[in-house]
């Protein structure tokens, strides 16, 4: 059992806490403020309006003690660092606190076969009600021998305890859509979560790694409206994964402007301005990253100089490399777009957009004051 043992968290599973949260979280050194500071900032990223804020203080007050297992199958454990290593108190108090973490490999004291126990115990005791968390792809190919964990694949736990559970969120690319394991040629036949368990209720929050403020955000919509958030087609939440990168970035303006980086380093660069030419992914890539960022939200890999991978969208390192390539087709849609449509519309249109671009472009040649434009 990983989490801290004292008063304040005697309650069983499913039991409600004996103290509201806030009040825990008091304990602890996180003041009302920042309490009320987080629950506005899910608020926002939830794309709820402010006004909701207080709805899920009380909401967060009020919460019955859910369970989660956490599962590691093919993984860098990239997507435990990222939430482990997030210095917001708060965040790491919510995940760990408000829900009864009873299985989760890197961080529980427990281990061997008294790990696997309780982790039985949870599907057996608890089925359709705890939560699963899944890291990491899942390998299909001989039927399955290239992840086992206590003797059995992870092909075999997944679908017990993700077939089992009320919902599973597949954290990070990897779960989601089988990641880089899943790369050509693919040696094992990785895949994700809902691939391997079609039958699970499944949403991916996939990212290399996932941003924790995303999962803090989908955990905290189940506990408000007691039910999971609204999708994309790819098994994404709306909220975070409903427009592109492309169109909140914060080089667009450049973008539009024609002024793009034609190579590391150069005056462009060091102005900020569009990397599109250095081959960044932002046109196809759907995550809120220019809003939430990472590292308490200090930064993300545009605003410190370097193009978008598009780690979020299924098959990336297929379909996303060479990195420092620029697109040979950008879709033209606008701010508008869903996922969907750019998925169903990705392979018009794109000429012509830039086609456009290009023109407007040629109006402002002769000057190049502010760096590179469009050719």
């Amino acid at each position: 059992m990983a989490r801290k043992q004292g008063s304040d968290t005697e309650a069983t599973n499913g039991l409600e806490f004996q103290d509201s949260v806030s009040t825990l979280l008091e304990r602890r050194g996180v003041t009302r403020r920042e309490f009320m500071k987080f629950c506005t900032a899910m608020s926002a990223a939830l794309a709820l309006p402010p006004a909701f804020a207080p709805r899920i203080v009380r909401a967060l007050d009020e919460v019955k003690r859910p369970t989660l297992v956490w599962l590691e199958f093919q993984s860098c454990t990239g997507d435990t660092e990222a939430l482990l290593r997030a210095s917001n108190p708060t965040v790491a108090e919510i995940v760990l606190d408000i829900l009864s973490i009873d299985y989760a490999e890197t961080i529980m004291a427990a281990a061997g076969h008294l790990a696997e126990a309780n982790l039985d115990k949870v599907v057996r005791e608890e089925k359709g009600t705890y939560i699963a968390v899944v890291e990491g792809s899942i390998p299909m190919k001989d039927d399955g021998i290239y992840c086992c964990i206590a003797g059995r694949t992870a092909l075999d736990r997944a679908r017990e305890v993700c077939g089992g559970a009320f919902a599973t969120l597949a954290v990070g690319t990897c779960a989601s859509y089988g990641g880089i394991p899943a790369a050509a040629p693919n040696p094992t036949g990785a895949v994700g979560v809902k691939a391997a368990v079609p039958s699970a209720t499944v949403v991916n929050l996939p990212g290399c790694p996932l941003n924790a403020d995303n999962l803090t955000a989908t955990v905290v919509h189940f506990l408000l409206f007691k039910k999971l958030p609204a999708t994309d087609g790819l098994g994404r939440p709306l909220f975070a994964y409903g427009k592109r990168i492309h169109d909140n970035c914060e080089r667009r303006p450049h973008f539009d402007a024609g002024q793009y980086v034609e190579a590391w380093g150069d005056q462009a660069h060091r102005h900020g301005h569009c990397l599109y030419k250095m081959g960044c992914k932002g046109p196809e890539t759907f995550h809120n990253c220019p809003t939430q960022r990472y590292n308490d939200k200090t930064s993300w890999p545009v605003a410190a100089g370097h193009g978008c991978a598009g780690c979020s969208q299924p098959m990336f390192w297929d379909s996303m490399t060479p990195l420092y390539k620029r697109l040979p087709n950008v879709p033209g849609f606008g701010i508008e777009a869903t996922a969907d449509k750019i998925g169903l519309g990705l392979a018009v249109g794109t000429a012509a957009a830039f086609g456009v671009h290009g023109v407007l472009s040629a109006f402002r040649r002769g000057d190049d004051s502010e760096g590179a434009k469009e050719d």
